[in-house]
This record gives structure tokens, C-alpha cells and sequence, in this order.
């Protein structure tokens, strides 16, 4: 099936959705070094990040879909991501996934963002969306509640934790 490429910018009444800039590249750092010591393998170096932006950028124009960076209106500075990608899910039915910085957690902007998502996905004409959430991610399966979103099944994950599958028609 064919779809419409995903709105490269959204914007929500308090945030403004748009692709990555190379400038974010120290922010995107910042995320990955919160992950903790399992994700140092994505680079924890700025040369590291503007190379991973600029791929996620090349994979957004390929695909139709990929990640935005979240910034309040009138500011510059990134205070995570949201998009949709293939993940462990499909080009017809992607993965919705944010990630915030910590310091940002607890003011709404991942449901937010993630409503914001939900709905550019619609409008490429998909009819399902994925997420997956590890089980200790309360804030997150939180989100994903007030978004409409349904357990679908659990799989072992990393660092014996489980994964949780959820879905969403649209």
C-alpha cells in the first residue's frame, strides 16, 4: 500500500515538532548517556550523534517516516524526540517511540508529542501503530493508556526484563 510521507513539522499548543538539527547533537548525547551503560554502544560522542541524526534524517526521506526533535515554541534547545519507525514493527504498521531528557519527565510533553504523532501517522493513511515499552517503564505505558493504546502480547527483554507489545488502530 502506498502512503502519504509523515508532516516533517507538527506543532501542539506547546511544542513544536520538527526534524533534528546537527546542532542537537549534544543533546542527543545527553540522551543516550541517560539510557545507562547498556546504550553506550550507540557512541556517546558528539561526532557519533551528528552522524546518527544525518542517517535518521537519509532514513526519514527513504521511508516517509522517522523522528522529530520536541522543542517548546520559542525555544531552540531539544528536549527529546518522537516519531515512528520500522523498529520491531513495519513500514505499514509502525513503532511509535519518544524519549525525553529526565530533567523534562513529568510535564506532559511525551503524551503530548506522542498525540501529536499519533495523529501525522493517520493522515499518511496507515491503520495501526505499534509500541513497544519495558515493563518497568510505568511512565511510559502511562502515555501509551491515555493514547489508546492496548497490550497486545509480552516477550523476554533485555536485563531480564520484559517487553511489552501494545497496539493502536487508527
Amino acid at each position: 500500500m502506498d502512503y502519504q510521507p509523515m508532516a516533517a513539522r507538527l506543532e501542539t499548543e506547546r511544542l513544536l515538532l520538527e526534524p533534528m538539527r546537527l546542532t542537537d547533537a549534544d543533546r542527543y548525547v545527553e540522551l543516550i548517556v541517560e539510557r545507562g551503560p547498556g546504550a553506550r554502544g550507540h557512541g556517546t560522542d558528539v561526532a557519533a550523534a551528528r552522524l546518527k541524526i544525518a542517517q535518521m534524517a537519509d532514513g526519514a526521506a527513504a521511508s516517509g517516516i522517522g523522528f522529530l526533535a520536541l522543542r517548546r515554541h520559542g525555544d531552540t534547545d531539544m528536549l527529546g524526540y518522537c516519531g515512528l519507525l520500522v523498529g520491531r514493527a513495519s513500514l505499514d504498521e509502525p513503532e511509535l517511540a519518544y524519549e525525553l531528557l529526565s530533567r523534562e519527565h513529568g510535564c506532559g510533553y511525551a503524551t503530548e508529542a506522542a498525540r501529536a504523532m499519533v495523529e501525522a501517522a493517520k493522515a499518511t493513511g496507515r491503520r495501526r501503530l505499534w509500541s513497544t515499552v519495558g515493563d518497568w517503564n510505568t511512565a511510559s505505558l502511562r502515555v501509551l493508556d491515555k493514547l489508546g493504546f492496548h497490550r497486545h502480547h509480552t516477550a523476554p527483554g533485555p536485563q531480564d526484563s520484559d517487553l511489552i507489545y501494545l497496539t493502536r488502530s487508527l
